[in-house]
């Protein structure tokens, strides 16, 4: 990974771990991805929030897509979580996300522990 992505990925987890500091656990994802929208705004961090994409069988356009919770400086997807730990599911979740929206890179964060837990997640 190069030092362009290490360093976007040091800043959103850094804006993670602010959001974590000041709510603590104990709160629904959206609480957490609201106080995310207004970290990133504040700090002029570009991001989309509930992108969707669609997954392509055979050619054929499924009747249901997957929506990432965040897509960060246009390729980094992060994935907010708020429970007991980050359980293999998720994982494989976030790999979707990768094949399908073509992106190289995610993040997955669960603000449901006592700490921060981030996973990186390289495709």
């Amino acid at each position: 990974m190069d030092t362009i992505n290490n360093q976007l990925t040091f800043e959103i987890i850094g804006k993670c771990y602010e959001v974590h500091n000041n709510l603590g656990k104990g709160f629904l994802e959206v609480v957490y991805k609201d106080a995310l929208e207004i970290e990133f705004k504040k700090s002029g961090i570009p991001y989309q929030r509930e992108v969707k994409y669609s997954v392509n069988y055979k050619g054929v356009l499924l009747n249901h897509s997957f929506y990432a919770d965040f897509v960060v400086y246009d390729d980094i997807i992060l994935e907010v979580k708020a429970t007991s730990g980050i359980i293999e599911e998720y994982y494989a979740q976030t790999i979707n996300y990768l094949k399908v929206s073509q992106n190289k890179l995610a993040l997955i964060v669960n603000f449901g522990t006592n700490r921060l837990e981030t996973k990186r997640v390289i495709l």
